[in-house]
């Protein structure tokens, strides 16, 4: 990608903010997944059912915050407040792409106020998403953010793969790249596919302390579980807003959980 993309945040008042991820958590249909019994298993086994105060604790820890930020404020609502088109760049390796298609035909099935799509051209993308090889990880991190930053960020995160974004003075994010390898197993590609174009779409923080999200290095999914679903349909409810601190995300919290609860549940086929 070309480093232009990324404006230097000394010389801009935008703020860039990264996640880092181990090797976990991806998602795909479910005639994909049952494929790779890696994932199959782990959907058996995901649990479903959760309190109110269990999805707010996860929601606050990865909505606010930052694992690794660049510039600016971390302690608001960072979200797109427009369509999100992500476009796929990189050479060869059609299947990947492919993957990564049904990967964002799926996050857009399940959360109900994004839109998001493939983009047939970069200029049409505000999702960016470099396919490289896993020897290339080091040199492409160090063309998007400089030898420094990305020193920094190899000795903060050790990442696999890498997402990050580019938000306003309102907060509102603008431009979001993705880093993925695409030589290592499907596994692990599809699970750095599902975490990092999520965070890329503002929950960038990573959580210990959360036992049920793909944000949590420590935990290794493989599918857009219905924790995480939770998350993003709060995000992306219209009543939640770029800019808002936590105290005014709780005002209006409360409804917006009622409702989100009704389209998870329905999405997929919960038990009353």
């Amino acid at each position: 990608m070309n480093v232009s993309r990324w404006p230097s945040p000394i010389l801009k008042t935008f703020a860039v903010v990264l996640a880092g991820i181990a090797v976990n958590n991806v998602v795909l249909q479910p005639s994909a997944s049952s494929e790779i019994p890696a994932i199959a298993s782990r959907q058996r086994a995901e649990k479903k059912s959760f309190t109110d105060s269990e999805i707010v604790e996860g929601f606050f820890k990865t909505a606010f915050g930052a694992e690794y930020h660049l510039a600016g404020r971390v302690d608001r609502i960072r979200k797109y407040d427009m369509p999100v088109r992500v476009f796929a760049d990189g050479v060869g390796r059609p299947d990947r792409k492919a993957q990564l298609a049904k990967v964002v035909a799926d996050i857009g099935r399940r959360v109900q106020h994004l839109d998001i799509a493939m983009a047939p051209t970069s200029d049409d993308a505000n999702v960016i998403v470099n396919l490289v090889r896993d020897r290339d990880l080091s040199r492409t991190i160090t063309s998007l953010y400089g030898s420094e930053r990305a020193k920094e960020i190899r000795t903060s995160l050790d990442p696999q793969c890498l997402s990050g974004f580019r938000k306003n003075e309102q907060f509102e994010i603008e431009h979001s790249d993705v880093i993925l390898t695409y030589d290592s197993s499907d596994f692990t590609f599809l699970d750095c596919a599902y975490e990092e174009l999520l965070q890329s779409l503002g929950p960038i923080n990573d959580t210990s302390s959360v036992p049920w999200t793909m944000f949590n290095d420590n935990v290794s999914m493989g599918f857009f579980d219905v924790y995480d679903q939770y998350i993003l349909n709060l995000l992306y409810d219209p009543r939640i807003k770029a800019g808002m601190t936590v105290q005014e995300v709780k005002a209006v919290l409360p409804e917006v959980l009622a409702d989100v609860r009704a389209w998870v549940k329905n999405v997929n086929n919960l038990p009353e």
